[in-house]
């Protein structure tokens, strides 16, 4: 009777948890489901909107029209001449950091992380502060009545912009460069200009490649400088936008940015193809042997890559010069008496810069969850749609920004949502969390998946494991997500032009408008203050990364 008594009850333990166990199982499903919907809303339903819009007689137009193969054409041009000379110079000034070994090459590797975490107006508004027809070089130093706006300006402000990014690459490549095949080289006699160019160069090269594609789908989302820079050099990135504002033609508009995003998906396709290859190539050929002293470049070599360096880092300390000292000024290069006038009407942008911060933080945020979440699912679950999940959360870095801005106003106009603050806040949350993704998918594959199972066989479901074991083990790269999201949220253009209003206004969009009205001193005074935020957030950003890091120890 007790035996009976005993199975009775380890019958209904048993039961409850199946129950229990069933829950859980509706529980993880339901949040899977729940990920799935809000990616398909996000991204997968605003780009079905840019397909359906344009009708055949867009597709005509825009294709049997002179002006826009014409700016086909400046877009292509763009983006060969802007992609090569940044490979060329990120990688010179990598060399020289990594390899030349040349003077202050700690002080010179800062700038270009400094430039790089630098919101992306600072580029376009410095250049016309600094080249401009009243600008400091150009008019002040060399007394030219020139204008480099155009297709030489948006050069030279894109190199200026996006040639960290190869530096980043590069220097990285440089340093996994097997020592033992370039002693063996010297062993034989070679000179070190030849054992960079034979042995050094080429086992590069897939990293070089890998930053080309990176930077030239960067070059083809670029509006900012285009925007700003270019005059009459027409570029699809801007003609997207100045079509549906300027001709409400949301049909050609459509067009254009499919023409744009065809490249850009090709690139971005290409760019995983490569880092993929780059890395299996150096996990076989990587050694750490060094038994022979690094022989130094030639002091040519050295001082002409030194003078390159400084160079390349006055420049981007003349960007920051400029519109510190433009905000001070009453009128840049006419009337540079000065005046607090400025920064006193920063108090009239408080709206705009209380949105950029709360936006970004809150789109931050979601991007954050929504990339961990997507990780888990992907790569720590059997759950399906895993692979459309994954592509999904990585189609927005193909995308141009103006073109994503685009595809979420027309299906906001479609579902007759009228809440811009909910649209800028999906913009940003959709168009960094594929960089968010790929930060918490490296933390996440250092994790051991032993851990898991350890987890699962105590008792914890999936739920658990994820927020018990994996989230903890993960803040670090987490917070270094939420930090880049928050910074490039905050000065992002391209994705929220389209949804602005004048109840919701961003201070990244006044500056623009401001610097394009010629209001050069409120433009550089609203943006320094921006920047100067920018910085003080990634500071405190570093700091608490640190006392974590810390802790972990």
């Amino acid at each position: 009777m007790q035996n009976a008594k005993y199975e009775g009850a380890a019958s209904g333990s048993k039961l409850a948890e199946a129950a229990v166990s069933g829950n859980k199982f509706s529980s993880i499903k339901f949040l899977h489901l729940a990920v799935i919907f809000l990616v398909t809303a996000c991204v997968v339903f605003p780009l079905t909107c840019v397909l359906i819009t344009p009708r055949l007689k867009d597709f005509i137009d825009v294709f049997s029209s002179s002006v826009w193969r014409t700016a086909m054409l400046n877009t292509l041009l763009e983006c060969i001449s802007s992609t090569t000379l940044s490979v060329l110079v990120g990688y010179l000034f990598a060399y020289a950091v990594i390899k030349a070994d040349i003077p202050f090459k700690k002080i010179f590797a800062f700038f270009p992380i400094l430039h790089l975490m630098t919101p992306p107006f600072v580029g376009g508004l410095s250049f016309i502060l600094l080249f401009g027809r009243q600008g400091f070089i150009t008019k002040t130093l060399l007394g030219l009545d020139v204008s480099l706006y155009g297709f030489p300006g948006l050069l030279i402000a894109q190199v200026l912009c996006f040639f960290p990014i190869a530096y980043l690459i590069c220097s990285q490549v440089l340093k996994r460069v097997p020592p033992s095949l370039e002693q063996a080289a010297r062993a034989m006699g070679a000179s070190k200009a030849r054992i960079a160019l034979t042995v050094t160069l080429p086992l590069c090269a897939n990293g070089i490649l890998s930053a080309a594609l990176f930077i030239a789908v960067s070059v083809l989302s670029d509006f900012g400088n285009p925007m700003i820079v270019a005059g009459r050099f027409r570029v699809l990135a801007v003609e997207v936008y100045t079509q549906l504002t300027g001709w409400v033609s949301a049909g050609k508009s459509c067009v254009l940015g499919i023409i744009l995003v065809l490249p850009s998906v090709a690139l971005f396709i290409a760019q995983n193809h490569f880092m993929k290859k780059q890395e299996a190539k150096f996990a076989v050929v990587g050694s750490k042997a060094s038994p022979l002293p690094e022989k130094k470049s030639s002091v040519l070599t050295r001082v002409i890559l030194f003078i390159f360096c400084a160079f390349i880092s006055l420049l981007i300390l003349a960007q920051f010069a400029s519109i510190l000292i433009g905000s001070f000024q009453k009128l840049w290069g006419i009337n540079t008496a000065f005046t607090l006038e400025h920064f006193k009407m920063i108090k009239k942008f408080s709206l705009e810069l209380t949105n950029s911060i709360t936006f970004a933080f809150i789109s931050a945020l979601c991007g954050t969850i929504l990339a961990s979440l997507s990780v888990f699912f992907v790569n720590r679950t059997n759950l399906p749609c895993k692979k459309y999940l994954d592509i999904c959360v990585q189609i927005p870095a193909a995308l141009p920004g103006s073109l994503f801005g685009l595809a979420l106003s027309l299906s906001s106009t479609f579902l007759h949502i009228r809440a811009s603050s909910l649209m800028i806040v999906i913009a940003m949350t959709v168009a960094f969390m594929p960089f968010s993704y790929r930060i918490i998918s490296t933390v996440f594959s250092q994790i051991k998946i032993t851990l898991d199972d350890a987890s699962r066989s105590l008792g914890a479901d999936k739920i658990q494991v994820l927020t018990t074991v994996l989230l903890p083990l993960s803040k670090g790269g987490m917070f270094s997500s939420f930090i880049y999201d928050f910074v490039r949220g905050v000065g992002t253009i391209s994705s929220v032009i389209f949804l602005v209003s004048f109840k919701t206004p961003l201070a990244s969009i006044k500056i623009l408008n401001l610097a394009e009205q010629g209001e050069w001193g409120k433009a550089a005074s609203l943006a320094t203050v921006l920047t100067t935020l920018t910085f003080s957030i990634l500071l405190l950003g570093s700091i608490i990364l640190k006392i974590w890091r810390k802790k972990e120890a």
